[in-house]
């Protein structure tokens, strides 16, 4: 008998699998997929690491988590700075002073703070939606040209229609300052996330195309634990009801040149574009192979985003609050399970960074042992 069953292979489950296993715990990991690392699964195509289910760009303030992936790979210096299409124009992401000298032709901060400021006036009172929650934050003209569109794509609804607390804060920096995100540590682990993540299970039990609900009752007995990372919902059967997600279709292309938007990530803020945006993955690792030689060809992806059915990968959960009262009935019946640790974004129904994947998996092994 093993002392864990964990089932799915993605960043929870193989954190907790590598520090179980270190600790000298015998550990079976199933996952239903026919490859390792969950969504942070990349391919290698045309000598180029392909992101196979959305762009992943490690970021983190927290040093123990920093140097825990370390020690599993090599992480180049990438740091995200995406851009912004609005029909034709470029504009930088997050709003610094280059996105408002774009706008408004402004150059100091005391100039676009004053145009924000006067724009952001028109919201009186508490925002009752979406729409007014973000020109409360960023003003009018920010949010028609670089946040409307995009977001009424990625949740196929009108933002009049959407809650205020989906955008609880959006920063606006009165800096030159590209870099999306205000983390101590960032980038990409060299060789691609999948490689990290067979780095973690090194000397562990993996079996993959294994469907644990095929065979629940005889999992069950085979381990001590089960470290459960797949939908709450889907583990009791749907009983209460189906949880919520928003889903994304990827639509990849091998193109014979090698540069096709110059940057990794461009956002497609406008309402007409059928996509959401589009990633060059090749750009993640600087557009070199792992011997530092320029690649001739170029993968893009175009997303998609779309309503979540039973059977689609589940992405983005709808935290809205009848979802999550239905989570916390789910989350009830979780509790009674004596055996069972339920973790990670789909067992626990909540968008996770990397890093905090990667603490909650942390904190539930440091339980375990208590």
């Amino acid at each position: 008998m093993y002392d864990y069953l964990i089932v799915g292979s993605g960043l929870y489950g193989a954190t907790f699998a590598q520090r179980a296993k270190a600790d000298g715990k015998s550990v079976l990991v199933i996952d239903k997929r026919p490859n390792i690392a969950g969504n942070v699964y990349t391919e290698k195509i045309e000598g180029i690491n392909v992101h196979k289910f959305g762009a992943h760009i490690f970021h983190t303030n927290n040093k123990e988590v920093w140097d825990y992936v370390n020690r599993f790979a090599t992480f180049n210096r990438f740091t995200n700075t995406p851009i912004a299409n609005y029909k034709g124009e470029i504009y930088s992401l997050p709003f610094n002073m280059f996105t408002f000298n774009k706008m408004w032709g402004v150059k100091t901060a005391d100039e676009a703070k004053k145009i924000i400021d006067e724009q952001r006036a028109e919201i009186k009172g508490t925002p009752k939606n979406l729409e007014q929650q973000a020109i409360s934050l960023v003003g009018r003209e920010i949010y028609e040209k670089l946040i409307k569109g995009y977001t009424e794509k990625q949740w196929g609804r009108d933002c009049k229609d959407l809650p205020p607390f989906i955008i609880k804060r959006l920063p606006v920096r009165l800096t030159y300052d590209n870099n999306y995100f205000n983390a101590l540590f960032q980038g990409i682990p060299v060789g691609g996330y999948t490689k990290m993540v067979e780095n973690m299970l090194k000397g562990i039990e993996v079996k993959l195309n294994t469907d644990y609900f095929s065979d629940k009752e005889n999992f069950d007995k085979m381990a001590k634990r089960v470290i459960y990372t797949g939908p709450i919902d889907a583990y009791f059967d749907y009983k209460l009801g189906t949880l919520q997600y928003r889903s994304v279709r990827f639509e990849n292309e091998i193109l014979d040149i090698p540069n096709f938007q110059g940057n990794a990530a461009v956002n497609y803020t406008d309402r007409e574009t059928p996509y959401t945006r589009i990633i060059e993955h090749k750009w993640f690792e600087f557009g070199k192979d792992e011997m530092g030689n320029d690649i001739k060809k170029t993968v893009i992806s175009k997303e998609y985003s779309s309503e979540w059915k039973p059977g689609d990968e589940p992405y983005y959960p709808v935290n809205d609050e009848a979802n999550e009262k239905l989570y916390n009935d789910y989350k009830k019946l979780a509790e009674k399970e004596k055996n069972v640790v339920f973790g990670g974004r789909l067992g626990e129904y909540k968008y996770y960074d990397m890093d905090r994947v990667i603490e909650a998996a942390f904190d539930a092994y440091e339980k375990e042992k208590q």
